[in-house]
C-alpha cells in the first residue's frame, strides 16, 4: 500500500486480466501467423484462446471490481458518446474500461470465442479430432469426399468442412480487425488522457 502511494499509482488491473490478456494477443497471433502449419501449433494456440476467453467470461461476474461485466458494459449511445468525446478531445477519463473500452472487450471476447469453436469444429470434421469430435461430425458422403480429394492430393470439399471454415476464417479476420481497431483506440485514449494505456495492461496500476 504503502508503494502503491508512493509512485502515485494505484492498482486497477488484477493478474487474471493482465496475463489473460498478454495470453490472447501471444496465441491469436500464433494461430493467425500459422495458418495451420504446423496443424499442432494452430490446434493448441486455439486451445488456449478458448480456455482464457472461457476463463474471461467467468471471471467477468466472479472477479473483482474492474474485471466485472457489471463495472464496463453500458448502452451504445453512452459508448458513441465517449468516441465522439474522445475525437473531439472532451471524453471523460475512466479508471476501468471506458464506455468504448468495455465494448470492444465484449466484441473481441464473442469474436474469438467464435473463431476458436469454429475451428474446433472443421477439425472435427475434417479429421474427425478435438474436443467437438463426438458432437459435430462429417455426413458419411462428407467424408468419403475428404478421404478421395486426400488420396489425390486435392483441396478437401466436404460441405460440412468449407462451412466450418469459412466461418473460422471470417472470424478470424474479424478479430483481426477488431483488433487493429482496438489498438487505435488504446493509441487515441493515451494521447487524450496522458497515459500508457499498454503499460497499465502490464504492470496493473493506472493514475488515480
Amino acid at each position: 500500500m504503502g508503494a502503491q502511494a508512493e509512485s502515485g499509482l494505484i492498482r486497477v488491473w488484477d493478474p487474471v486480466i493482465r496475463i489473460g490478456h498478454w495470453v490472447l494477443v501471444v496465441a491469436f497471433a500464433t494461430a493467425y501467423l500459422s495458418e495451420g502449419e504446423p496443424e499442432w501449433l494452430h490446434s493448441y494456440a486455439g486451445y488456449l484462446i478458448a480456455a482464457t476467453v472461457a476463463l474471461r467470461v467467468i471471471w467477468g461476474f466472479i472477479g473483482p471490481r474492474r474485471a466485472r461485466f457489471s463495472d464496463f458494459v453500458t448502452s451504445p449511445g453512452r459508448v458513441f458518446g465517449y468516441l465522439r468525446d474522445l475525437v473531439t478531445g472532451r471524453a471523460d477519463r475512466h479508471i476501468g474500461h471506458s464506455p468504448a473500452g468495455g465494448a470492444m472487450t465484449v466484441a473481441l471476447l464473442v469474436m474469438l470465442g467464435v473463431t476458436a469453436v469454429s475451428g474446433m469444429g472443421l477439425l472435427a470434421v475434417e479429421e474427425g479430432r478435438g474436443p467437438l469430435a463426438g458432437i459435430v461430425a462429417a455426413q458419411p458422403q462428407d467424408r468419403a469426399i475428404l478421404q478421395d480429394d486426400d488420396a489425390e492430393g486435392g483441396h478437401r470439399g466436404a460441405k460440412g468442412g468449407n462451412a466450418w471454415e469459412e466461418i473460422h476464417e471470417t472470424a478470424a479476420n474479424l478479430t483481426l480487425l477488431l483488433i487493429v481497431l482496438h489498438l487505435g483506440g488504446v493509441a487515441l485514449a493515451s494521447l487524450a488522457h496522458r497515459e500508457n494505456l499498454v503499460r497499465a495492461m502490464a504492470t496493473g496500476k493506472k493514475r488515480p
